[in-house]
């Protein structure tokens, strides 16, 4: 263990200093467990004053992270809106790299540091700027919108980008007859789906976390708990089919403030559920879920290394940064345009 890891100083009075947050995570895990992250979270807390520093995390963050250091948290495109309207002097990106990338991109001025550089995604391992550029000579004149999950060297490459909050709309606004949509494939079979009048060139990407889920798992949880299934776009298309809500990380959150099922099983990562049952006592979280391999890499102790030591800091050459900021500026003027 690193010098600057080691576990800070027990105090007596951290569990009435972070009462309210003690109270947050007791229904999420054993006691002793919460009692253990808060010397971290006090002395991540600290250290954010002293560095003017903002932490993003996202919805699939572990709640300790989520709930007990986070003062900006939300899907892929809440994080990226707050990288552009961030007037911190140092970020600190609880995700993964394309995360940390993206909010490089769009606050170019601003220190942005990510816990851990492994932290990476397999839709981003999945395709290259090489592999862009031979889609278009492929299919000459087709525009290109790409998922955030990607490179900064892919998003140079591409027209637009989108999350999977605003895919469809951003691919309908590209006003085209023929779209290349990447990296993921079951994204991209979700959003042709909805527009008819599109034909979408796919890239055979997916997503470690939500590839391997299937039809009968999501069967199971409805038999079996007679709970209502909501899937993340990113599943295979039968298991799509089989929920009765399909969406990103926030409209899922947006279903169950509408829906109020009395159980619902959330076939996504698992901290995903754990981060919901704050908002949502009275609804009883089913767990079919995924672990992220690399959303998990992200620790409280990596968290105050990195502050501690300004370590992992992200940045993107400046010209593939101007070229990826303006597919990323498409995305963010169009928005949150998912309905639920």
């Amino acid at each position: 263990m690193n010098a600057s890891d080691a576990m800070p100083y027990w105090h007596p009075d951290l569990e009435t200093r972070h009462a309210a947050l003690v109270e947050t995570l007791a229904p999420l895990m054993p006691c002793i467990e919460v009692t253990m992250h808060l010397p971290w979270v006090d002395a991540i807390a600290h250290l954010k004053k002293s560095r003017g520093a903002v932490i993003m995390a996202h919805s699939y963050q572990s709640p300790e992270i989520f709930h007990g250091v986070a003062d900006v948290t939300g899907d892929s495109l809440a994080l990226a809106q707050a990288a552009a309207t961030c007037d911190a002097d140092t970020i600190v990106l609880c995700g993964v790299h394309f995360m940390a990338e993206t909010a490089k991109i769009l606050a170019p001025h601003r220190t942005v540091l990510i816990p851990d550089l492994e932290a990476g995604c397999s839709l981003a391992a999945s395709i290259t700027a090489d592999d862009v550029r031979a889609l278009r000579a492929r299919h000459p004149g087709a525009p290109v919108v790409t998922y955030v999950n990607t490179s900064a060297a892919v998003k140079a490459e591409s027209d637009a980008c989108c999350t999977s909050a605003n895919a469809v709309q951003v691919v309908r606004a590209i006003g085209a007859d023929k779209v290349i949509f990447l990296p993921d494939r079951f994204l991209g079979a979700h959003v042709a789906s909805q527009v008819d009048d599109v034909e979408l060139v796919l890239w055979d990407g997916r997503c470690e976390v939500h590839e391997t889920f299937t039809v009968q798992q999501a069967r199971h949880a409805r038999e079996r708990f007679d709970a209502a299934l909501v899937a993340h776009p990113e599943c295979p298309p039968d298991v799509q089919a089989e929920a009765d809500f399909v969406g990103s990380t926030t409209a899922m959150g947006a279903w169950l403030e509408k829906a109020r099922p009395q159980r619902v099983a959330l076939i996504t990562e698992c901290s995903m559920a754990d981060n919901l049952r704050v908002r949502f006592p009275d609804v009883e979280f089913i767990k079919p879920c995924n672990l992220c391999p690399h959303m998990k890499r992200i620790t409280l102790p990596s968290i105050h290394a990195c502050l501690k030591e300004l370590r992992h800091e992200v940045t993107v050459p400046p010209d593939v940064a101007a070229r990826a900021r303006r597919a990323l500026q498409r995305m963010l003027d169009i928005g949150r345009a998912e309905r639920v």
